[in-house]
């Protein structure tokens, strides 16, 4: 399920509006509310290395929490492939 390991923000139900017309203050008549489609709004989620725990585990947290400091980065570890 798309669920930010740290914070725990997931999707929401929301609804798109679709309007016609042209704006009162450009002239017109006045937005219409022609349909509204039921929608999901969902979390910017990224893959990330973190230390949870003391281990070293890739989980997906929100891009908040990535920019913010909730998220300790493991340190980089370069691969051991031969060059």
């Amino acid at each position: 399920m798309r669920v930010c390991a740290l914070c725990g923000k997931k999707p929401f139900i929301g609804s798109q509006v679709t309007h016609r017309g042209m704006l009162k203050k450009d002239g017109g008549v006045g937005r219409r509310t022609v349909r509204v489609n039921r929608r999901q709004f969902l979390p910017n989620l990224q893959s990330a290395t973190l230390i949870l725990s003391g281990t070293v585990r890739r989980v997906k947290i929100c891009t908040s929490c990535l920019k913010s400091d909730r998220a300790v980065k493991a340190p980089f570890k370069p691969s051991r492939r031969p060059a």
